[in-house]
């Protein structure tokens, strides 16, 4: 799994991601808690995020496009100069008590265009900072940096923000503030570290075939086709899609309310629960980087047995009262969730060529951000009427997606067609990798990446 880190470039890529990922921790505790501050209502709160969520699907074709016309590792650059500018500008708001909440609609927007734009980049980076037969552990490393993040970051977050509010005038006023601006800070400064390592990375250059795209609408145009007419890589975007449908929702809108309806520790269950992913999503990640690859048809009964899995853990959550048994099926979930995310990501990576890279990376995350908003939305309606029926119909959903991936030779025999197009003597998927020269998660041959297929 570490094997990645032997490039220069690829360490620098991946500790400055590290950083500023655990910086957004900061950001995704401080923001709701401001928001509820000032006015105290969940609706408000509710359209921040949407806000967030939609500029940042916009933006990801677009984004992109960016990716494969200029040089990631500038892209990522500018992208942070921007952000880190946002957060230090919340942070002179909050601090200096002057914040409104026009000015979190705009910082909102502002941040979800940006991070549509430097994500494509980011998944498009890997594969040109490490050679390809280190592509699975720089993506691992990558996904083990945003996992680690997640498990670490909030915690630190709400300790901060509490420890402040607990010296100043009872948290009162702007005193309960205090901590809320220094998160922000703490944001900033992550952006600078991030950009600092960065800019210490070689610059990247982009090949004559990668800057040909003088027209944003007819590369995506272009792209579009490049995907679909290739049945593989149509289906794994549409499982993908349809597995953010069956379990975001169910994960992070019907457990929140399991563990206040049913679990005794209340509000501690949850954190325990959503630990327990988070280590689970680690240890799967470190699996996926640590083991020889498997053969494709060996990545194609994994894949399908996950899904399968997943459905019937989804289902149990019906029946759980344990706190205890909910932690253990969410590990397990997690690490199902951290192997296959290195491993579909790497998929697409190998798939792709160079040039199509970062639009390939942007399908895949429009595909995920479009079907998360519906499945919290669609989770919420039907968890008022029963909590047995949200988690009974998502593992319902899930398994019914495994079995319609085991229907298909492209998903059973995970990459093969790409690997059989080389073997009659196709253009090759990706342009050459050589050491040092990759990025991870979507592109050919190299070396960064963001999470979230569940962020």
């Amino acid at each position: 799994m570490l094997a990645a880190l032997n490039s220069r470039d690829y360490r620098l890529h991946w500790l400055g991601q590290t950083i500023a990922l655990f910086g957004d921790q900061f950001h995704l505790i401080a923001l709701p808690w401001l928001v509820l501050q000032l006015t105290g209502s969940a609706a408000q709160l509710g359209a921040v995020l949407a806000v967030a969520g939609v500029s940042r699907a916009v933006s990801m074709l677009p984004g992109g496009v960016l990716a494969d016309r200029f040089a990631p590792r500038d892209i990522m650059i500018w992208s942070n100069v921007v952000r880190g500018t946002i957060a230090a500008g919340l942070a002179a708001v909050v601090l200096g008590g002057t914040v409104e909440m026009w000015m979190l609609y705009a910082a909102a927007f502002a941040f979800g265009v940006i991070t549509g734009v430097f994500e494509p980049a980011s998944q498009a980076a890997v594969p040109r900072l490490v050679s390809d037969d280190r592509l699975e552990s720089g993506n691992s490393l990558v996904f083990f940096g945003d996992q680690l993040a997640n498990f670490l970051g909030p915690a630190a977050a709400g300790s901060l923000i509490g420890w402040f509010a607990t010296r100043g005038a009872e948290g009162a006023g702007t005193a309960a503030l205090t901590g809320v601006g220094i998160a922000f800070v703490v944001h900033a400064v992550s952006f600078a570290v991030s950009i600092t390592l960065l800019a210490a990375m070689g610059r990247m250059t982009v090949s004559s075939a990668e800057g040909e795209h003088a027209r944003p609408l007819r590369s995506i145009a272009e792209g579009m086709r490049f995907v679909g007419s290739r049945p593989h890589l149509v289906w794994m975007l549409v499982l993908m899609g349809a597995a953010n449908l069956f379990t975001i929702g169910p994960l992070f809108v019907g457990v929140p309310v399991l563990a206040d309806t049913r679990l005794p520790e209340g509000a501690a269950a949850l954190g325990m629960i959503l630990s327990g992913f988070a280590f689970g999503n680690l240890l799967g990640v470190v699996t996926a980087g640590s083991i020889t690859r498997p053969s494709p048809r060996v990545l194609g009964a994994i894949v399908i047995g996950l899904f399968l899995t997943f459905g019937l853990g989804l289902a149990s959550f019906a029946w759980t009262a344990s706190t205890w048994r909910a932690v253990a099926v969410m590990g397990f979930i997690g690490i199902g969730n951290g192997f296959l995310g290195v491993t579909i990501v790497t998929f697409l990576q190998r798939s792709a060529p160079r040039e199509m890279v970062g639009r390939m990376m942007s399908f895949m995350m429009v595909g995920m951000f479009a079907t998360m908003p519906a499945s919290q939305a669609l989770s919420g309606v039907i968890i008022d009427a029963s909590i047995e029926g949200l988690f009974i119909g998502a593992g319902a959903g899930m398994l019914l997606t495994g079995l319609v991936a085991a229907t298909r030779p492209e998903v059973r025999a995970f990459g093969e067609p790409a690997a059989a197009a080389l073997a009659r003597g196709a253009a090759p998927a990706r342009g050459g990798c050589g050491e040092g020269n990759a990025f991870i998660a979507a592109g050919a041959c190299g070396a960064e990446a963001t999470a979230s297929a569940t962020r």
